[in-house]
This record gives C-alpha cells, structure tokens and sequence, in this order.
C-alpha cells in the first residue's frame, strides 16, 4: 500500500470564486434565451431581500437552485456547456487572492485537492481544470434521450451532504486526513470542516462565523485587497501559509 496523501477540500462558490458559477450560468442561459426570461422571478424576490441584508443568501441560493432545476429539463447538454465554457472564461480569474494562493501552495507541499460544490459538475470541472483541483465534485444532472437534461440530480443524497463526498474520496483515493485542511464559507460547510485538522472559515457567514467562534476555528477575511486574519488557534499552522504566492 502507498504511502497515504494529505489532503486539502475547498468550497468553490464564495470561496474561490467570487460569485457564484450556478448563478452566472443561470443568468447566462436566460440571456442566451434557452430558460425564459420569467425564470428570474423564481430568486429575484430572494436576490432583492439578501443585496438589502434583509433576507441570507443561503434563501437566494436556494431559490437560484430551484429556479436552475425547473427549467434545465429538456436542455441539450451540448448548449448547457457552451454557455459553461463562456462562463468560465470570462470570470475564470474572479477569484480570491488568499483561497488562490492558499491553493497554489498546498499544492506545492503535495497536498491531494479536492472541490466539493452545489454548483453543476459540467461548469465546475471547466472552472478547477485552471487550478490544479485533483478531484471535482458538484451535482450531476441526469442526461436522457439525445443527450438532453431530465432534471433529476444522479445520488442527490450524496452531493447534499459534503462530509459523505470526503469520505468517499479518502477510501478511493488512499488520501488521509491527518493535517487536512478545509475550506468554507457558510454553515452547509461546516460538516467536513469538523472532519480536517484545520478548518478555515473564510468570508464566513453569520452562521458559519458562530460555529467558528465557539469552536475556536481560524476565520479569514478577504475585503478588497486586505486580508484580515482572525487566528483562534496558536500557533498559526504553517500550513496554512498563502505568502508568496
């Protein structure tokens, strides 16, 4: 048996990317008219809500999600990835100086580097290939008949829950998880944050920042172009390290 690879997870969505790759596909397809211009008012109301800090993000996100599945049926995949290719290249390097250097420099310790999202795997696996992701995992949306979408989401069980992804990624590729590190921003995180021995919460929602407060888990900040790091734990680990990059 070969030696065990440490390993690193990241959150894509608000954590690498600086927006959301669901929502810019979604917005991309309604534009490219292949869901219909009504498809906006499934989140507007949620979207409006959040942008006035009336309402969380995690209700926007769900209703993008929902809006997402409803109209994705009966789409050729063909026109799902061309609007995904355009996508990622056009906001491939909106990302954050600190999860891009961070990533850059566990790769250079070794470390296995695993993206687990909500986001389509379609659009995900275009979006990672740029940074040297190991492993992508995000939803599958089932393909029928010539090659176009049913709607329905391949081992939903799996996906919705992160920590069940980790487990299945540390059997199959003889990873450990013995000075891990994970990345998140919100509480959907939080279940394999508690699995790595350094969890970063970073740009973390009030949910995810409460969780971190009370169990002493280093949040990370990244406003403009500073980074403010709040170091619960002491020393700061080396491995966390993002200079340089």
């Amino acid at each position: 048996m070969s030696k065990k690879q440490k390993t690193a997870i990241f959150d894509i969505d608000g954590t690498l990317f600086r927006s959301s790759l669901l929502i810019e596909m979604v917005e991309g397809l309604i534009k490219k008219g292949i869901f219909p211009p009504e498809t906006k008012e499934r989140y507007e109301r949620e979207k409006i809500s959040w942008l006035e800090r009336k309402g969380p993000y995690e209700d926007y996100i769900d209703a993008v999600i929902v809006a997402f599945t409803e109209n994705i049926k009966g789409v050729p995949y063909s026109d799902f990835i061309q609007i995904g290719e355009e996508t990622v290249k056009k906001m491939q390097w909106q990302t954050y100086t600190y999860t891009r250097s961070l990533i850059k420099n566990l790769k250079n310790k070794g470390y296995y580097l695993l993206a687990i999202s909500q986001s389509p795997k379609g659009i995900l696996d275009k979006f990672c290939c740029n940074f040297e992701f190991d492993k992508v995992y995000g939803r599958i949306y089932d393909l029928g008949p010539g090659d176009r979408f049913t709607g329905d989401v391949k081992e939903l069980h799996l996906i919705a829950n992160k920590a069940n992804i980790v487990r299945r990624a540390v059997e199959r590729e003889n990873l450990t998880l013995e000075e891990s590190v994970g990345v998140g921003d919100t509480e959907c995180d939080i279940s394999f944050l508690e699995m790595v021995t350094y969890p970063v919460c970073f740009n973390p929602n009030r949910g995810l920042h409460r969780h971190a407060m009370m169990n002493k888990w280093n949040v990370i900040v990244e406003r403009k172009d500073v980074i403010y790091s709040i170091n619960i734990s002491e020393p700061y680990p080396d491995v966390l390290d993002h200079s340089g990059s």
